[in-house]
């Protein structure tokens, strides 16, 4: 018998886990009770208007799969339809600024709805309880108010670089969302003051009463839909009446005789793969934890994963993408062969690589070993609520490349890449270290990190999303304030451009559980506001 635990980036979705933990329930009602509580506590990270993937490992029941909901591109849009609103690329290389900010933010930025219909479909298939019994702690949170806490505050104050929109122009993107987010005189609300949101309180009463269709085919559905029409956007009831979960085989690799499974594309769990198997032609634990030789190997595995990403990984009905070429071991081997004679990757940017940090991840395991690794999010928040809905959209079109015919083009239906890597990493046939994280990105080089700090180094699950990062997804290699400066000044040496940021959080949210001798321990990211806790 496992012990049981749930870890997250907010602490009150996590006792609402627990507490499903505590009371009989499995590892699968506890995910969906915590993920429906994040909906609530932590709005502009995820939402049932949301998408995202759910790794499953469920012995109790013989299946192992992956459950991915990735938003979707209207039916109706067209390759050239923002064509002529382009108005220059990133400052940074990032992504693409529009006339009017019209794919950042406001109903344009919306793809198709996806989180609601995934829980519901996940908890249909592998739970035990009902969805209008877990939605009650949701609902109270609604109802009742939560906190304001810190790191929600630093998202709404966060200085947005490279020409995008700031943070703040999501909390005025509807009257409704300002209603809610912001003080009657349009000052944003601080930390330790709470939020009440009643009409999600009844939008989330009606699913319980209804039932997940509602949101797709009935009263809340028209809603939605004609809040779409009447504002110029696409989605249509046919494009609701359509969302709906796939589920897929995991990824794998080995690792130092480890095995490793995560998610496929258009998720990143094939750049954690494939940056596990170029670095296992190295002695990591030799060179020491973030040393020169360590962060310079590790980037520019980093940096050859990205470059093979935004050759050809993104959405396999649109992109024919190369899963056995970039899992392959002797592939991997001649990378880490050029890393060895010295050669330095160049990351090339078209702006087609941007996604926001925007998202939320949790971790649970039960008494029967059931494990869920579940990374949910809204992309980038559109802003907007329907009035008297109470929820906010995701903004995924915020990602689509304005030209057309490239990889990242308009197209109807079409879902974008994510860096989601929902992991589990596995000791013969048991689970040993599940992991994923928030963070755009940096998700991938998050959980990499996380797992070469457990298997490399030996760190628990607490040490090991603890411990300082770096990333480098473009030419710069970019650090933690807690790295030393006398080990920058040797990548510099080097001829490395470098970058250095305050706190971890840039890095990623990385979340895990260890589990090692019949016991568990659980690692909360403490960049962000979440914790650990065992039932």
């Amino acid at each position: 018998m496992t012990q049981g635990m749930v870890v997250a980036p907010q602490p009150e979705p996590v006792e609402v886990g627990a507490e499903i933990l505590r009371s009989g329930g499995n590892a699968v009602d506890a995910a969906v009770a915590t993920a429906l509580a994040q909906t609530v506590v932590d709005p502009f990270m995820c939402g049932i208007a949301g998408f995202g993937s759910m790794h499953l490992y469920l012995p109790s029941v013989g299946q192992h799969l992956c459950l991915d909901f990735h938003a979707r591109a209207p039916g109706a849009v067209t390759d050239t339809m923002w064509q002529d609103l382009l108005e220059q690329e990133a400052e940074d290389g990032f992504g693409f600024i529009l006339k009017g900010r019209v794919n950042e933010v406001g109903y344009q930025a919306i793809a198709t709805p996806e989180t609601l219909r995934a829980l519901d479909t996940a908890l249909t298939r592998f739970g035990t309880r009902s969805l209008a019994e877990l939605l009650q702690p949701a609902i109270a949170l609604a109802s009742d108010g939560y906190m304001i806490r810190p790191h929600m505050h630093r998202f709404w104050t966060q200085e947005e670089p490279a020409g995008r929109v700031q943070h703040i122009e999501y909390l005025r993107a509807s009257p409704a969302t300002a209603r809610t987010y912001l003080n009657a005189d349009g000052s944003l609300k601080t930390p330790g003051m709470t939020i009440t949101n009643p009409d999600m309180a009844r939008t989330l009463t009606r699913i319980a009463e209804n039932g997940a269709d509602d949101f797709y085919n009935g009263e809340i559905a028209g809603k939605i839909a004609s809040d779409m029409a009447a504002n110029g956007w696409l989605i249509s009831s046919a494009d609701l009446a359509g969302c709906g979960p796939e589920e897929t085989q995991p990824l794998w690799t080995e690792y130092r005789g480890l095995r490793v499974s995560s998610c496929p594309p258009p998720g990143g769990g094939i750049m954690v793969l494939q940056m596990l198997n170029i670095l296992e032609n190295f002695d990591l634990a030799a060179m020491g934890h973030n040393s020169p030789d360590y962060i310079r190997t590790v980037a520019e595995a980093m940096k050859i994963s990205t470059v093979d990403k935004d050759r050809s990984v993104g959405d396999p009905r649109f992109v024919d993408v190369p899963v056995a070429h970039l899992l392959d071991k002797a592939y991997a081997a001649e990378c880490a062969a050029r890393i060895k004679a010295g050669e330095g990757t160049h990351v090339p940017r078209v702006g087609r690589d941007t996604e926001s940090k925007d998202t939320t991840h949790l971790c649970v395991i039960d008494g029967a070993g059931d494990c869920v690794s579940l990374t949910h999010s809204l992309g980038m928040p559109s802003g907007v609520t329907t009035d008297g809905l109470g929820f906010i959209y995701n903004g995924c079109m915020g990602v689509f490349d304005p030209r057309p015919g490239q990889v990242g083009s308009l197209a109807p239906g079409k879902a974008r890449f994510t860096s989601m890597a929902p992991t589990i990493v596995f000791e013969g046939d048991r689970p040993r270290f599940i992991v994923g994280a928030p963070g755009g990105t940096y998700i991938a080089m998050g959980v990499l990190q996380a797992i070469l700090n457990h298997v490399d180094f030996g760190m628990d699950a607490q040490q090991a999303v603890s411990a300082p990062r770096f990333s480098a997804t473009s030419d710069i290699i970019e650090i933690v304030n807690r790295i030393p400066r006398g080990v920058e000044a040797d990548l510099n040496g080097r001829g490395y451009r470098t970058r250095r940021y305050p706190i971890n959080f840039h890095f990623a949210g990385v979340h895990a559980i260890r589990l090692k001798d019949g016991r568990v321990d659980g690692g909360a990211d403490p960049g962000r506001d979440g914790m650990a806790m065992a039932v």
